[in-house]
């Protein structure tokens, strides 16, 4: 049961850290809410998913976000029992030179210490299938005040000699090699203990005994004195130095999520566990045991110091896998290839610049200067509320669609509207224009999609495809994708007529995606690969558009999903609500990573993976840190909700439409 408060104090505090330990969860919860409520302004309240994006886009390190998941799950210095777990990285301690760029150099990261000898394995495998339950593989753990205090008797000898009833433990089983340890926890029939963070930090004073305590003599006759580091250390800073080089690399970035996945994650308990072989000792879990339930004093204090001495297993974080980390474009490093690192898969050469790169510069130069948009032209051009929002390759024409049932065609250069058309009496709810600039499509509350000819100024074809409002239409490489009210998305393959009197399309119905309740929005990534769908009781659908199965549904939203967009990188899909929440999930995983709460909803949006260029319900454009979760902008616009927004390719020129019948131009000005 947690029972602890720490605080924690700023570098210009004039005090320590303090860690309290209360006797019942009420004294506890009084006292934070009373220290809360004195420094409320400097509360922040943390979750494992408000640093998992971060870390994913390499704003902090792997150092950093371990030590943010241990302090999440409830692991402090302050506390030999629970103090942070660490992995061990190297499995490399004979080698003069330290190739960081072979996989054979790294420990396999996906497997706890007790997993990584296969004969020792086989053994623990064979007892644990024969014994009564409570079953369990592993009769030690891998953190415990022995462990820790095994790696600092050197500088924490009075909490070891307390341990030890005022006795160094014997001369051979004290930390006195790093080789030694490593094959010892790879060997050893009841060692699996991994690392602490002191492994990679800046003092090595750990590995030294400076104190010149008398530690015993070993069987060979040797003293114990400073810990024996591997030969390519050249002493115990370059050690540290080395081993924290180690665990920001290429290879430990690539596979870190996979012991997050054993230590904090989902393979933690339960049946994945069992197939992760990472089954401990009940009594090392969270809730192993109902202390409050046991009357005999004396059996529940000969299971607390059980509990204490022989090790507890972090709070569980996640339940589904953890996100990988995004890593530059560089060749993975494998555990079946030996091959070094290239420096970039480019076949451009480094003097030759691609039309693509150059397109990339310039959007991220835009996105890097969005703070800077201007508001350039302003007009009202419907009598209700525009809802869709198309523009021609050469940017001259902006066509819209609007509550009013009308969808219209606006001319940058004249400033004046060229056709109004209207299909029925029912409103519109979105439009594209397909390619070639010839056709206009229009999504329609009366259940139809609608073909405008640009060219002959009139309805070329009618799809009539759903039971219910098209809420949002798509196009992409010849497929129309349409969301409905009807609980479901359709893809429909669309070729022109054959003949040239007649222009009808032939429509194709090739998949139907079926949700449980309307369908607000959607949406597809770069490569037209995966479709998001939002429902308006708050689901987001992940879908394969391949196969048309579902990868993922997730209850996001509290309300309707308003928007939905991938990143550029089709890594991460972001999504807004009614709920007023951001939130941004991992497309492999599923796992929601970040979740940023605005003040009002934020109505649509366009983001480069970072920062976002939200519409708000009160009409402002509002630009975001995400990594931040903070505004960093407000832009005056609308007198209305921003009902519709788009965006040019190269992301320095955005139209708004709004509640108010206004289409508002900006611009980029830097």
């Amino acid at each position: 049961m947690p029972l602890g408060l720490e605080v924690f104090c700023t570098e210009n505090d004039l005090c320590s850290d303090i860690y309290l330990k209360f006797y019942n969860y009420q004294d506890r919860d009084e006292l934070y809410f009373l220290i809360a409520t004195y420094i409320e302004n400097h509360i922040t309240e943390h979750t494992a998913e408000s640093y998992m994006l971060q870390w994913q886009r390499g704003h902090i390190s792997n150092y950093q976000y371990l030590l943010h998941l241990n302090n999440l799950a409830d692991r402090s210095c302050n506390d030999l029992s629970q103090y942070p777990v660490f992995p061990w990285i190297i499995a490399d301690y004979s080698s003069s030179e330290l190739d960081l760029t072979k996989p054979e150099t790294f420990r396999d990261l996906s497997k706890p210490i007790g997993a990584l000898n296969k004969e020792r394995l086989d053994r623990l495998l064979t007892r644990y299938q024969e014994m009564p339950e409570p079953k369990f593989m592993y009769g030690s753990h891998y953190s415990s005040p022995g462990y820790v205090l095994f790696y600092l008797v050197r500088v924490a000898p009075e909490y070891m000699l307390c341990l030890q009833n005022g006795k160094f433990d014997h001369a051979d089983r004290t930390f006195n090699s790093l080789a030694e340890t490593w094959k010892n926890c790879l060997d050893g029939a009841t060692d699996f203990k991994e690392l602490i963070p002191e492994f990679y930090e800046n003092d090595s004073s750990f590995l030294v005994n400076s104190l010149k305590l008398d530690l015993g003599k070993r069987q060979g006759g040797k003293m114990v004195d400073n810990v024996e580091l591997p030969p390519w250390a050249s002493g115990p800073d370059d050690f540290l130095w080395k081993s924290r080089e180690a665990l920001e690399s290429q290879y430990v970035s690539e596979h870190l999520h996979e012991w997050i996945d054993i230590i904090f994650g989902y393979k933690q308990k339960g049946s994945e566990a069992v197939a992760a072989q990472n089954v401990f000792h009940p009594l090392t879990y969270e809730g192993g045991v109902d202390l409050n339930s046991i009357m005999d004093p004396n059996e529940k204090v000969a299971l607390l110091t059980q509990i204490l001495e022989f090790g507890q297993t972090p709070k569980q974080l996640f339940t589904i896998p953890h996100p990988r980390r995004i890593m530059p474009k560089l060749k993975s490093l494998s555990r079946t290839s030996s091959h070094n690192v290239s420096i970039t898969e480019s076949p451009v050469s480094p003097n030759e610049e691609s039309f693509e790169d150059l397109t990339e510069e310039s959007i991220t130069l835009a996105w890097n200067n969005i703070t800077k948009l201007k508001l350039d032209e302003q007009y009202k051009i419907h009598k209700e509320a525009i809802t869709g929002i198309a523009v021609t390759c050469n940017g001259s024409s902006v066509f819209t669609t609007s509550q009013d049932s009308t969808l219209k065609m606006f001319s940058k250069e004249s400033k004046t509207i060229q056709r109004s058309v209207s299909f029925s009496n029912m409103a519109l709810s979105s439009c594209l224009i397909l390619p070639g600039d010839t056709t206009v499509v229009c999504s329609s509350w009366d259940n139809h999609i609608y073909f405008y000819s640009i060219a002959f100024g009139r309805q070329q074809d009618i799809l009539m495809g759903h039971d219910d409002a098209v809420s949002k239409i798509c196009w992409r490489d010849g497929r129309l994708y349409s969301a409905s009210w009807d609980s479901t998305v359709k893809v429909w393959h669309c070729a022109p007529g054959e003949t040239l009197s007649s222009k009808k399309h032939h429509f194709e119905l090739l998949a139907e995606l079926e949700h449980e309740v309307s369908v607000n929005t959607i949406n597809l990534n770069a490569a037209n690969t995966i479709l998001v769908s939002g429902t308006k009781e708050g689901t987001i659908s992940v879908w394969d558009v391949t196969t048309a199965t579902a990868l993922h549904q997730l209850p996001c939203h509290s309300g309707t999903v308003l928007d939905a967009a991938f990143s550029p990188d089709s890594r991460h899909l972001l999504s807004t609500g009614e709920d007023c929440c951001f939130k941004v999930i991992d497309v492999q995983t599923g796992m929601v990573i970040s979740s940023v709460t605005t003040d009002e909803p934020q109505r649509c949006f366009k983001w480069d993976g970072n920062t976002i260029l939200s519409g708000s319900q009160s009409g402002e454009l509002l630009i975001w840190d995400l990594l931040g979760g903070k505004v960093t902008e407000r832009l005056k616009g609308h007198t209305g909700a921003v009902m519709s927004m788009w965006m040019n390719e190269q992301c320095n020129s955005v139209i708004t439409g709004g509640e108010d019948k206004q289409i508002i131009f900006w611009k980029l000005q830097y």
